[in-house]
């Protein structure tokens, strides 16, 4: 697995290139959350994100992030805060109610890939059509970049947050480098 100091200094060495940027994202706790019904308001104020409800979008409060994942399945994404109070309050608000809570925040990590050309070196590897018409701001799920799956999110018309793996980002890192030197 790498750690963050390679995946760091891997980041730290790409060219710059304006029309695709390429960019490792911060520490962030990383939250999978289950339940049905009964759980999800309760989770999703103790989170201070409502859980969206409908398919492949995702809540936002001040730089905290709910994505919607499957119909009893978010993503609960902290950047810059420790898991444990996160999970605490969440534990408390479920109590007595079916769910799973489960801490991921080691096995991810966020690259942030920005740019008018950002979705063109997405689409090398991602078979998901991007333009803003199917693929709108706010718009959020799994999908495979190559042979790695990821959490894909549009944040704006040229921005897109990816969660990957730890283990699969050099490879990501690899691949969204190589599919945007034609731009360089």
């Amino acid at each position: 697995m790498p750690d963050n100091a390679a995946l760091q200094r891997l980041s730290e060495g790409l060219r710059p290139i304006e029309a695709v940027r390429l960019s490792l994202l911060g520490p962030a706790a990383r939250l999978a959350f289950r339940s049905r019904e009964a759980g999800i308001g309760p989770a999703g104020e103790a989170f201070g994100v409502a859980l969206p409800r409908e398919a492949n979008r995702f809540g936002q409060s001040g730089s905290r992030f709910a994505f919607w994942l499957g119909p009893d399945e978010w993503l609960l994404l902290a950047p810059g805060e420790d898991a444990a109070p996160l999970a605490a309050a969440i534990e408390a608000a479920t109590l007595g109610v079916p769910h799973a809570l489960v801490d991921v925040s080691s096995r991810s990590v966020g690259i942030e890939i920005a740019g008018r050309e950002a979705a063109f070196a997405l689409n090398q590897g991602c078979p998901l059509d991007l333009s803003l018409a199917a693929f709108p701001i706010g718009m959020c799920t799994r999908t495979l970049l190559g042979k790695a799956e990821i959490v894909l999110v549009r944040l704006g018309p040229e921005l897109f947050h990816l969660d990957v793996w730890r283990s699969f980002a050099p490879y990501v890192i690899g691949y969204l480098d190589e599919a945007r030197r034609e731009f360089a």
